[in-house]
């Protein structure tokens, strides 16, 4: 996962970059000719996650190749919050990786109602006033030192409640 990981992220830095140089107006430069403007160290790097990628089973290989057509598919902002995400992801210690691949691998277990229900809940927090996200964040850190029987109980009241 995390080879995987690497090899989409260098793909999508080299070809995100390699695009966004200036093109001529009437034709898109060649995979070959944008090769050729990549420097010695970024050839190197590329060939060897070529050699990689080409090492992958078949299926990994064409989940892969999905996931760059999309992002080819993607606007230049789209492409550039992505290239903001990666980075952002490499800045993280390897325990904090995994904590979040882990994270995400149960989000992507939930139901689409739940799933809906989170995306909705985490636009909220990030309107919120900072104050308010203090506050959201604080209440979190109090549900995490609730036993089950005391989180269950604080559940059965919020329901009574929304119920009157």
């Amino acid at each position: 996962m995390r080879r995987t990981l690497t090899i989409v992220g260098w793909m999508v830095v080299l070809l995100a970059g390699a695009s966004s140089q200036a093109q001529e107006p009437e034709r898109a430069p060649t995979a070959a000719e944008r090769f050729e403007k990549l420097s010695p160290e970024q050839k190197d790097a590329l060939r060897a996650k070529l050699r990689e990628f080409k090492a992958l089973p078949p299926e990994d290989q064409k989940r892969i190749r999905g996931n760059l057509e999309r992002i080819q598919r993607m606007s230049p902002e789209e492409r550039e919050r992505l290239r903001a995400n990666l980075s952002d992801f490499n800045r993280l210690s390897p325990a904090e990786r995994q904590l979040l691949r882990e994270r995400f691998g149960e989000f992507q277990n939930l139901s689409p109602e739940r799933k809906a229900e989170l995306r909705k809940r985490m636009r909220e927090y990030l309107r919120a006033h900072p104050e308010r996200r203090e506050q959201m964040r604080e209440n979190l850190r109090r549900w995490r030192q609730l036993s089950p029987e005391q989180r269950q109980e604080l559940r059965d009241r919020m329901r009574e409640r929304r119920r009157r």
